[in-house]
């Protein structure tokens, strides 16, 4: 069983900058991957960006390309997100993916507020 501890989040300004981290522990032996997807009012969830555990190679949902930056600890169990030039439509709640071979796991989530 994989827990998942989200923190960061938060209001912000338009143009500011936030960072999010998730720590798994739990089976982090059998992670293959982990990221960030989020789900804002009246939409689905989406893919915000996803980094694997050996390898470190990433993939951006193209509208974040350029303003985020996911990262993963040395000890590959900690995944974090700093989001940059952010703008009111990054408002959502932000989900924390941890993927094994044959399951997902899911963090609570954080709110992230942009205001204009």
């Amino acid at each position: 069983q994989v827990r998942l501890v989200e923190s960061g989040g938060g209001l912000v300004q338009a143009g500011g900058s936030l960072r999010l981290s998730c720590a798994a522990s739990g089976g982090i032996f059998r992670l293959n991957a982990m990221g960030w997807y989020r789900q804002a009012p009246g939409k689905q969830r989406e893919l915000v960006a996803i980094i694997t555990t050996n390898s470190g190679n990433t993939e951006y949902s193209d509208s974040v390309k350029g303003r985020f930056t996911i990262s993963r600890s040395s000890a590959k169990n900690t995944v974090s997100l700093q989001m940059n030039s952010l703008k009111p439509e990054d408002t959502a709640v932000y989900f924390c993916l941890a993927k094994l071979p044959y399951e997902d796991y899911w963090g609570q989530g954080t709110q992230v507020t942009v205001s204009s």
